[in-house]
């Protein structure tokens, strides 16, 4: 039973060739391409508003500098979440719940956003190590947690999100086979199961978008600190 419970996050081949690549482009083909038509559908203009919002929120406490990233932050929420959303359906593969891709993603980003700090403000971004005020006996364990802190981010990022898609498919999946199987024996707890089935999965649906804000987010967040120094953020949110 353990080994079957687990199978569905193993990636699936085909004559011996992995389909996780297949699994990653095919979702890009769901987009809506931009037309030469003076108005645009309804789908591709819900997807414009959902860009630009989601653009406007993230960067606002952002400088001209880190504008930069738009692109590449908004088309990774986009991707992040329909890989996540798409994984919900039946017969189908996550790919976000392998530690693997989500640490290639995050980790790239991550040092980009740290090499930047370092070659555009060395001060702030090596200041970022030792707290201001902090006593002279402390500072070397001090120096030690903070660059612990420092490379435990892109790890954090890329086990958050695998165990909370992960968790949740589990959780589908065993009330799933409980309602299967209560049901010609407990009809009535059978039902019961299978509303509970439902909820669950409009919360994970929910949790697949949730978590792919806060992957950006955290990213975004990272790419502040070392575009600005503390100061300068503290002045962008007054």
């Amino acid at each position: 039973m353990t080994v079957s419970l687990f199978d569905q996050f193993m990636s699936p081949t085909f004559l011996g060739i992995p389909l996780i690549a297949l699994a990653l482009l095919l979702p890009w083909l769901l987009f809506p391409t931009p037309s030469m038509r003076w108005l645009d559908n309804r789908l591709l203009t819900l997807q414009n508003w959902f860009v630009i919002r989601f653009t406007n929120q993230i960067f606002l406490p952002i400088g001209q500098n880190g504008h930069k990233w738009a692109v590449l932050l908004s088309s990774l929420m986009l991707f992040l979440i329909t890989l996540n959303t798409l994984g919900l359906l039946p017969y189908t593969f996550t790919p976000t719940t392998q530690l693997s891709m989500n640490m290639a993603l995050a980790v790239p980003i991550w040092l980009a956003t740290v090499l930047i700090g370092l070659r555009n403000q060395p001060t702030v971004a090596l200041g970022h190590l030792l707290p201001e005020g902090t006593p002279t006996l402390l500072i070397p364990v001090l120096i030690i947690i903070e660059t612990i802190s420092l490379f435990i981010r892109p790890l954090a990022l890329g086990v958050r999100l695998t165990a909370n898609l992960t968790a949740g498919h589990l959780l589908i999946h065993l009330i799933s086979t409980a309602a299967f199987v209560l049901f010609p024996l407990m009809p009535t707890v059978a039902i019961l199961t299978s509303i509970l089935l439902f909820l669950l999965t409009l919360l994970e649906v929910a949790v697949a978008m949730i978590q792919a804000y806060v992957f950006v987010l955290l990213l975004s967040l990272y790419l502040q600190e070392n575009t600005y120094g503390p100061s300068s953020t503290r002045l962008s949110y007054s």
